[in-house]
Formats: structure tokens, C-alpha cells, sequence
């Protein structure tokens, strides 16, 4: 059975990531000082509404996470423009190891919750694009691409023309 996406068979091997990012998401709630809010929000192409959890820390100057379920695995969002699909491609062919994908989204949480997002606008001559890296135990990677002027001055506005560390994420008292 194909599921939409080239193929992809049916979505039961990406349960247990989906498992993984509730517990994660649920212990994420517990341990530090953030808001959770759940809802649908449009994804993809198409727009289809898929349920998305955000943990938003307390701290104005710690980066948010977002966690959006989708049939093909998941999307994490770290700070203002990290993104990145879980698994990295869902098909048949590629078979990622759901084992490995939960492990890159514990590994790439814990390294936004240990202050380890750096994000920045740049400016060039034929527009702005944004910067972004991730560093912590286990994980070194960068990200970047095109913004919309308007994307890019809302953005500036925001303190983001030179480059932002976010902060760790504060743990709660019990």
C-alpha cells in the first residue's frame, strides 16, 4: 500500500518515532520551565492540516521546538528556521532505521536545550538568506537559505543581524 509519497508502504515503521517524540515531547514539559500548545497547522504542498506540538521556554532568549506528526515521520523546527525531516527521506529504498531518527531528534533537542542554536540574518547583493547551526554532544551541522525581503526585515527588526546564541532552556523547581 503507498501512502502518497514515492515509495513509501504504509507509515506503521515510523510508530515508534512517533512514540519517541511523545515521550520526548511529554518529559521535554515535565523537566523545564516551557508552554505547550498543541494544534493543526498546514503542512506540505497540498496544506493538509497535520497536529503540531510546540514547547515554548518561559525564557524569552531560550529557541522554541516544534514537533509536527505527518504520515511520512516527523518535522522539527529548533528556533526561528531550523527545520528538518525525520527521517531524513521516509521510502522504501533509503529504509532509515527508526531507531536512528529517534536518536538525531534526542541528540538535536538536547543540543537546543543546552543553548546550542546560533542563528543569524546575512545580507548580500542579490538579497538575505539566513544562517543557522546546531552544535552539542553528538551533533555539528549548519543550515541556510533565501529569505523574502520582508521575511529578512522582520528579522533584523528582531535582533537578528548579528548573530543570536539562543539561551539553555531553564529546568523547573520541584
Amino acid at each position: 500500500m503507498v501512502d502518497g509519497t514515492s515509495g513509501t508502504t504504509g507509515t506503521n515503521r515510523f510508530d515508534l518515532l512517533s512514540e519517541a517524540a511523545e515521550t520526548l515531547l511529554d518529559n521535554l514539559t515535565e523537566r523545564y520551565l516551557v508552554e505547550r500548545r498543541e494544534n493543526k497547522e498546514p503542512f506540505g504542498l497540498d496544506e493538509a492540516l497535520v497536529r503540531t506540538v510546540r514547547l515554548i521556554p518561559r525564557m524569552p532568549t531560550a529557541a522554541p521546538l516544534a514537533v509536527q506528526f505527518t504520515d511520512s515521520g516527523l518535522r522539527l523546527r529548533l528556533g526561528r528556521w531550523w527545520e528538518e525531516p525525520l527521517p531524513a527521506c521516509p521510502c522504501d529504498t533509503c529504509d532509515e532505521d527508526p531507531k536512528v531518527t529517534a536518536e538525531r531528534l534526542r541528540i538535536h533537542t538536547g543540543a537546543l536545550i543546552e543553548g546550542g542554536l546560533w542563528e543569524r540574518v546575512r545580507r548580500g547583493l542579490i538579497g538575505s538568506w539566513f544562517e543557522t547551526r546546531l552544535i552539542g554532544a553528538g551533533v555539528q551541522a549548519d543550515q541556510e537559505g533565501p529569505l523574502s525581503a520582508a521575511g529578512a526585515r522582520d528579522a533584523r527588526r528582531e535582533g537578528f543581524a548579528a548573530p543570536v546564541q539562543w539561551a539553555p532552556w531553564q529546568v523547573r523547581s520541584h
